[in-house]
């Protein structure tokens, strides 16, 4: 049993209260960006998670370990997989239940308010962008700009990357200039120069031919979302031709995890929070559909 000191606010979240996602579990209780203190370790747990140890408690909750994507490398595409706030009560709570296999070691340097949109928005965008296959010194285009995207422009500016923000929201734009962005535009505004990768963040598919457009020949767009709106038909000659690719991203691998906390640890991310009393989990949701708030919104209980 882990005593929470920090639950992030995902749109995972809010897919999961409005319906988007339909719930594995009824009234199930949302939140997966946890963090807190191990306060009880049960008697067949074989971890080294100890009592009074600071950990992660992400999305991924369970796998087979027995299949072909577990035996591959792909546990995140496991057909029998569980997940926090959507198999199993979560983190907007005082108390979580986890696996001692996937929780994770955090960073230190870091705040729970700041570790907890790690777990998510830091850990999920970090593999959007290895499925984007942005090249050495590439230009990264990111359209919508959010608790994960601000995080990962990090991570790319930090690889050397040239990055390019296409957002509707103000704040957002001031946010991702102050962080480094080389310019910011609207979400349906071409960027200034070719992308070699892009990421869609908004769970918009009506940005989708509008990525694709922006994408130089052989470049790769990340559609980072769990939902996403349909989208539109697309054009061979306009959207895909050039040998332009579309990867989706389903959750993460704990390999994922460890290599983005392991970077968030070497490197000192800045992590732009809201946060909330934990009586005011509605509020923080209706907040974050809204666009009231740069970067990510974190309940403390």
């Amino acid at each position: 049993m882990i005593e929470v000191d920090a639950c992030g606010v995902c749109r995972t979240d809010l897919h999961v209260v409005e319906g988007d996602l339909p719930v594995h579990r009824e009234h199930v209780t949302p939140g997966h960006e946890i963090v807190g203190r191990v306060v009880e370790i049960g008697p067949d747990t074989d971890s080294p998670v100890q009592p009074a140890d600071l950990v992660g408690v992400p999305w991924l909750r369970h796998t087979c370990g027995t299949c072909k994507y577990c035996l591959s490398d792909a546990e995140n595409l496991c057909k029998q997989s569980e997940y926090t706030g959507w198999d199993h009560d979560g983190g907007y709570a005082e108390h979580v239940i986890a696996a001692a296999d996937y929780v994770l070691a955090l960073p230190t340097g870091y705040s729970p308010e700041h570790l907890a949109p790690l777990l998510c928005a830091g850990i999920i965008g970090y593999r959007a962008l290895k499925r984007a296959a942005l090249p050495a010194g590439g230009r990264l285009g990111i359209y919508g700009f959010g608790g994960s995207a601000h995080l990962v422009a990090q991570v790319a500016l930090l690889q050397g990357a040239t990055v390019h923000v296409m957002t509707r929201d103000q704040q957002a734009r001031d946010l991702a200039l102050d962080l480094g962005a080389a310019s910011v535009h609207d979400t349906y505004q071409k960027p200034p120069e070719p992308l070699d990768s892009a990421i869609v963040f908004a769970p918009v598919g009506d940005i989708v031919p509008t990525a694709l457009e922006a994408l130089d020949s052989g470049g790769t767009l990340a559609l980072a979302g769990i939902h996403m709106t349909d989208t539109p038909p697309l054009n061979y000659q306009r959207h895909l031709f050039h040998e332009k690719q579309i990867h989706s991203v389903e959750a993460n691998t704990r390999g994922d995890a460890r290599e983005f906390l392991r970077f968030a640890a070497e490197h000192r991310l800045r992590v732009e929070t809201t946060s909330y009393a934990l009586a005011d989990a509605d509020q923080a949701l209706a907040d974050l559909e809204s666009g009231s708030f740069a970067g990510a919104a974190v309940l403390i209980p």
